[in-house]
């Protein structure tokens, strides 16, 4: 990948905005009227990178979900652009957080894949981060839902990286195997989105304005595939 290629990538993928991490705790337990709480763990796809904090796909399950009369109060995100696992889980304990939220998302990864870390440790950090989000779902696997990475090389900026969009798409599909497979170990609700992502090689709207990240749309149909399974948690 050329000299310039990396610095822009890691501008977009390292440099962007962050939600910050001030969280407002509170309790698993169901009491009717009361809104659902929600954690979104991540990194710029979580938070939303390039795109209006409304359409990121964190705020658009929650609008979804009300959509299906269940009352879901603002996300509390922990994300940043650019973070690896190691990262989130350092802002994880610098957040202190001591309360639990009824229901948790977590998708982290990309750039563990982009800084080309080892996956030995990323299945070992993800363990852990699955661990986080459970405890902070009150212990209840079932309120734990992880999202797959997305494939990144399949994006206008992707495929003139300098890198190979279908290396990029093997390796992504690797992480995604790990984070799989975890999920299914520890009992939590995965969703696959990575298909959808793919779609991006042919279908610019799917991708948001920096050429880079994921489009409204593009959010809006992850937010269709992990509706089902957050409804149902609930009903």
């Amino acid at each position: 990948m050329k000299a310039l290629a990396i610095a822009t990538v890691c501008f977009i993928l390292a440099c962007g905005k962050n939600t910050g991490s001030s969280m407002s705790p509170s309790n698993t337990i169901l009491v009717k009227g009361t809104p659902l709480t929600y954690l979104a763990l991540g990194d710029s796809y979580t938070i939303g990178e390039a795109v209006e904090q409304k359409q990121s796909f964190p705020y658009e399950l929650a609008n979804r979900l009300k959509t299906a009369d269940l009352n879901v109060s603002a996300p509390q995100i922990i994300a940043r652009t650019g973070w690896t696992t190691d990262e989130l889980q350092a802002a994880i304990k610098a957040a202190k957080i001591t309360g639990t939220f009824n229901f948790v998302t977590l998708l982290i990864g990309v750039n563990n894949q982009y800084r080309g870390y080892s996956k030995e440790v990323y299945r070992e950090e993800f363990r852990e981060l699955l661990l986080t989000a459970i405890n902070f779902a009150g212990g209840r696997e079932t309120h734990v839902f992880v999202v797959s990475i997305p494939d990144w090389g399949t994006t206008p900026f992707g495929k003139n990286s300098g890198k190979d969009p279908e290396v990029i798409g093997k390796e992504i599909d690797q992480f995604n195997a790990i984070n799989k497979e975890e999920s299914f170990a520890a009992g939590v609700s995965y969703t696959d989105i990575t298909p959808d992502s793919k779609l991006a090689a042919s279908d610019v709207t799917l991708v948001a304005s920096d050429g880079l990240h994921p489009s409204a749309k593009m959010y809006a149909s992850w937010v269709s595939a992990l509706f089902p399974s957050i409804e149902k948690t609930f009903r």
